[in-house]
């Protein structure tokens, strides 16, 4: 009888709070590496799942549960519902922030422009004629966009995450390739073939995302000041890009939410 009526008292309390027996729904690119991918056993790794585990547990959930979703579609999860919050080195930029809401950053960043070692291009100035890559609506997206004429890029295709994008490099179909530079520098760390040849200057922060105004912003928040203050994100950071983050940075200095526009 006693059973009974604990689980019956675990059941209440769960409906009342649900976050006590759920998961947080969390989306992502997996590929993004090394923000969010998968190892060889097939688990889902990376600074970033690491982080928002650690952020969900702070703020009552169990656990996370990731679902994979190209990078243009995070937006739309989050706004919808389909998803409580989002990853994958998103930008915190005042466009966005009319339509979604940001936790305090917890990266600092730049674009980069990688290209092959053998290859003509040698930096931004050498795009005339070329064909460039990027990954669809990001912020090297947005970059390559705005500076298209103005360097002369002949073509811009678009791809759903970092590797296909890679291979085409490596394979003539595309000459350059504009995304995040940690990303970047990560998956060539070990591909003598690549090289970043300019990093674009673009002052960007990353954090998680979620829907316009929701009340897990500032939960998260909250949980982010904590874990730098800890020490936890510095040591993320040291595991994932083999250096301690400067003490100015955003992975250690604790920030203020972003404000949402109108």
């Amino acid at each position: 009888m006693r059973l009974k009526l604990l689980a019956a008292a675990i059941a209440t309390l769960a409906l009342a709070h649900p976050s006590l027996a759920e998961s947080l729904k969390v989306g992502a690119n997996i590929g993004n590496v090394p923000w969010e991918f998968q190892d060889a056993s097939g688990q889902n790794v990376g600074f970033e799942i690491e982080l928002a585990t650690e952020v969900a547990k702070r703020i009552g959930y169990e656990d996370i549960a990731v679902e994979n979703i190209p990078f243009n579609g995070l937006f739309s999860a989050v706004q919808s519902g389909r998803v409580d919050t989002a990853i994958s080195s998103i930008t915190i930029t005042p466009k966005r922030l009319s339509s979604v809401s940001f936790a305090q950053p917890y990266y600092d960043s730049d674009q980069s422009l990688s290209a092959l070692t053998t290859s003509d291009v040698k930096g931004t100035s050498t795009l005339k004629g070329k064909i460039v890559g990027v990954d669809t609506g990001s912020t090297g997206d947005i970059y390559a966009t705005e500076k298209q004429a103005e360097l002369g890029i002949a073509e811009i295709r678009r791809y759903e995450g970092l590797a296909p994008a890679m291979l085409d490099l490596a394979a003539g179909r595309i000459d350059g390739y504009i995304s995040d530079i940690p990303a970047v520098a990560y998956y060539i760390k070990d591909k003598p073939q690549y090289a970043v040849v300019e990093r674009i200057k673009t002052g960007e922060q990353y954090s998680m995302m979620f829907a316009k105004d929701s009340p897990l912003t500032a939960k998260a928040s909250e949980a982010i000041s904590a874990l730098k203050k800890e020490g936890f994100i510095s040591k993320l950071h040291e595991k994932w890009f083999g250096t301690v983050p400067e003490d100015t940075t955003s992975s250690v200095a604790e920030a203020e939410t972003p404000k949402t526009t109108d």
